[in-house]
């Protein structure tokens, strides 16, 4: 029997979006409440709302809302895929697909900037989607739990790195 071909979820973004936050594909804890982000031990929030001064624990929507206010967007490279667990090594290579990029970048071109959240989503796209000229790409440090870095040098590297953006 195989695993199921999961689903991810579409991208939180408007026409106001200039940055995209780009992950690989939601863990089972966030598949399961519908959610981007949803391990608590993740760092996105809290690294997010320090980055754009709102609470990590608000309402899920009004997180989402808050980065929209900034120009963010969210979405993942991976569409669909199958994959045992939430490790990214999980996902099964021959088994996905990714997002419509062309597509993202075509309705919504004030978006400039793509920052990975981690080395799996930039190696995904780079592997599997086509960079589009005059967007600007970078890898930052996963907020995943599974990244073994202290939340206080994630920070740094998404401050610096949003900071260049501005």
């Amino acid at each position: 029997m195989s695993t199921p071909l999961l689903q991810g979820f579409p991208p939180v973004v408007d026409d106001h979006a200039r940055l995209l936050f780009l992950g690989s594909f939601p863990s089972t804890q966030s598949l399961t409440v519908r959610q981007y982000y949803a391990n608590p031990r993740n760092a996105f929030w809290p690294i997010a709302g320090e980055l754009f001064g709102f609470c990590p624990d608000a309402p899920y929507d009004a997180r989402l809302s808050a980065l929209r206010s900034h120009g963010v967007a969210l979405w993942d490279v991976v569409r669909e895929c199958r994959r045992v667990g939430s490790a990214d090594a999980r996902i099964d290579p021959n088994e996905l697909a990714v997002n419509d990029f062309q597509r993202l970048f075509a309705e919504f071109p004030r978006i400039t900037r793509v920052y990975f959240n981690g080395a799996k989503a930039a190696e995904l796209y780079r592997r599997l989607a086509h960079a589009v000229e005059g967007v600007r790409y970078e890898r930052l440090p996963s907020t995943s739990p599974a990244h073994a870095v202290r939340l206080e040098t994630k920070l740094q590297a998404w401050r610096a790195a949003i900071a260049s953006a501005a």
